[in-house]
């Protein structure tokens, strides 16, 4: 069930992430939600109201529905139709009329036809359902609406893990006004007195942690994609990839600088995938990919 719970986390990271914000504005997540007898491993709320600019929000208040969303994932070895019926009986007992609900079903097992045709005739166009197999790779959605986006906007092939690493980013800043104020220095010993003052001095901070950023995208920040196939280890404009077949175990590592990693272990060498860097699970991550190694 592990890589069951590593969905769950991937699900979570994109509604924290605005991943989802084409199907609503998602900005309350419960964790093992319980409604009745069913126990949801995730459950969203939001609605189709904009938060952006002023403009954006007038235009919302005036024309946008009302109406909440609600998301929720369910993970199972496996769900059958009769369960399916009692989960959209369910959510709609518990919310309004006018309310959408997105259902993502997640199964460790392949799709059965008759939980495929369960999914494909949902007839309520405020339910849009998703069902999706481990085991098969095999996607199946309601005939709507709802379905259709639900399907094209919560992609499960990949999960894209990446966190901001403030130390990094300080490096970087550190660097640009260290050379900013040489630059300044040399102004100052050039002739142009004016050069250093709080003014410049001010000005040269800003600038710093401004143009910090883009050098830490491009050389420190880093971002780990994960599939079934292998893995995408992107620092700055580096990127590595590799086959989960090309390893024979995983283990946990820590660095001298107390950072988490998974080492991926094969006949040749080790590769370490970072976790505190791209803010992973430890528990989850390293069950994961042990599995997706043994199944290779």
């Amino acid at each position: 069930m592990s890589e069951l719970d590593f969905i769950t986390d991937m699900v979570e990271e994109k509604l924290v992430k605005g991943n989802l914000r084409w199907l609503a504005n998602f900005n309350e997540i419960h964790r093992d939600y319980e409604i009745g007898d069913i126990a949801f491993p995730i459950y969203a709320s939001g609605s189709l109201q904009e938060k952006g600019f002023l403009l954006s929000r007038l235009f919302s208040a005036l024309v946008t529905p009302k109406y909440k969303i609600h998301f929720f994932l369910y993970t199972s070895s496996e769900v059958d139709p009769k369960f399916l019926r009692k989960m959209i009986l369910t959510c709609k007992n518990k919310f309004g009329e006018d309310d959408w609900v997105f259902l993502d079903l997640v199964q460790s097992q392949p799709l059965g036809k008759t939980t495929k045709e369960a999914v494909e005739n949902i007839t309520d166009k405020n339910i849009g359902i998703a069902a999706y197999s481990l085991t098969s790779k095999e996607t199946v959605a309601s005939n709507n609406v709802l379905g259709r986006n639900l399907t094209k906007q919560l992609k499960l092939t990949e999960a894209k893990f990446e966190a901001f690493d403030l130390p990094n980013y300080l490096k970087s800043f550190v660097m640009i006004l260290a050379l900013g104020i040489l630059f300044l220095i040399f102004l100052y010993f050039s002739g142009l007195q004016q050069a250093i003052s709080i003014l410049t001095l001010s000005f040269m901070t800003i600038f710093s942690l401004i143009v910090g950023y883009p050098v830490y995208k491009t050389r420190y920040h880093t971002t780990l994609s994960l599939n079934n196939r292998g893995f995408q280890l992107r620092k700055g404009k580096t990127i590595t990839e590799g086959k989960w077949s090309n390893y024979t175990d995983a283990t946990l590592y820590i660095t001298p600088q107390y950072e988490t990693c998974i080492r991926l272990h094969s006949k040749e060498r080790t590769f370490d995938l970072p976790l505190s860097r791209v803010g992973l699970s430890r528990k989850d991550a390293y069950q994961a990919v042990r599995e997706l190694i043994k199944r290779k």
